[in-house]
């Protein structure tokens, strides 16, 4: 099944592992192949390596060699040229191997965040939500304003953020955070009048209890468009973690997101060019979904059935969050 086969539609879809096939000949519909093998007919057909393992090398500290070849990038000067605070955000799963031809030549026209030296980042994100998780069933019922809160923790700095992402009727997101010195499961007096003033700016009425019932862990690289027109982060090692089990993103899989104030991009262009469409995946709701039988999951399972290894027991401090069994 080729990557198209991503796009909604009303057929089911698992992957494989990737297999050599032959490139199939140009046509108005891709043939079908394996959701992981580009289309693209000058894309070879080799077997996938590892994330961020080139061929007769050592892994670099970014997924594909590609990335680590653009301009170095402060974040200041990121922030300068493309902070995308309030945006449209679309979200593509692709297999490891297309990131060298989707940024080929990118040269001239993209660079990466570098600090100290480093060009792959760790994340890790506590979500915040009801008891009845109001915020996952929101977004997963496709509510047009909506909202979501966590606390995100840079790995390899220490710094956090509190942040309140806001979802528009619009469909633009407006992302508002803060510094945030608390722990990462729970809110401080300070972000919780944070959150109760961000949401009232919004006419939304912000909820009296909210508890932490996700992690997710991964890490990120994050390109951008000298021009300032997109910002596209790539995300690998995807880890999510609720009520004692932790579920993996499958090592030959990236999340890309582009991050821009307008229509289609040159990236994304290019990823049409090589059959990938928009995915509707969201790592918080995916976390849930896969971690909560009992829930439906529908807006998303597509996707996860594509990229998400299957749910595992976890002895971690940060995967028993959300023990409390959910309404």
């Amino acid at each position: 099944m080729s990557l198209a086969a991503l796009a909604p539609v009303e057929t089911p879809m698992t992957l494989e592992a990737l297999t050599s096939v032959e490139t199939p000949a140009p046509v108005d519909t891709p043939a079908p192949t394996d959701p992981f093998r580009p289309t693209h007919p000058s894309h070879g057909t080799g077997p996938a390596r590892t994330a961020g393992a080139p061929a007769g090398g050592p892994a670099p500290d970014v997924p594909a060699p590609v990335l680590a070849a653009l301009r170095p990038m402060s974040l200041a000067e990121i922030n300068e040229r493309a902070a995308l605070v309030t945006r449209t955000c679309r979200k593509y799963l692709v297999p490891v191997e297309l990131l060298e031809p989707l940024f080929a030549d990118a040269g001239e026209r993209f660079g990466v965040l570098t600090i100290d030296g480093r060009r792959d980042f760790r994340y890790s994100s506590t979500y915040l939500d009801t008891p009845g998780l109001r915020t996952f069933h929101d977004h997963r019922q496709g509510r047009r304003v909506r909202f979501k809160v966590r606390t995100r923790t840079y790995v390899d700095t220490g710094a956090r953020m509190f942040e309140v992402k806001l979802k528009g009727a619009r469909g633009i997101t407006d992302k508002t955070r803060t510094a945030y010195a608390g722990p990462p499961d729970r809110m401080t007096p300070e972000a919780r009048r944070f959150l109760d003033d961000t949401l009232c700016s919004y006419g939304i009425e912000a909820p009296d209890v909210l508890v932490a019932s996700a992690v997710t862990d991964y890490r990120r690289t994050t390109v951008v468009a000298l021009s300032g027109e997109e910002r596209v982060t790539v995300d690998t090692g995807l880890v999510g973690y609720r009520a004692g089990w932790s579920v993996r993103m499958r090592p030959d899989a990236v999340l890309l997101e582009v991050k821009t104030r307008g229509g289609l991009t040159a990236t994304e262009r290019r990823l049409h060019e090589y059959g990938v469409r928009e995915a509707r995946f969201t790592k918080y709701g995916a976390t849930v979904a896969a971690l909560e039988p009992r829930l439906r999951g529908n807006r998303w399972h597509r996707a996860m059935d594509v990229c998400l290894d299957h749910p595992v027991p976890c002895a971690l401090e940060r995967a028993r969050v959300g023990t409390a069994p959910a309404p």
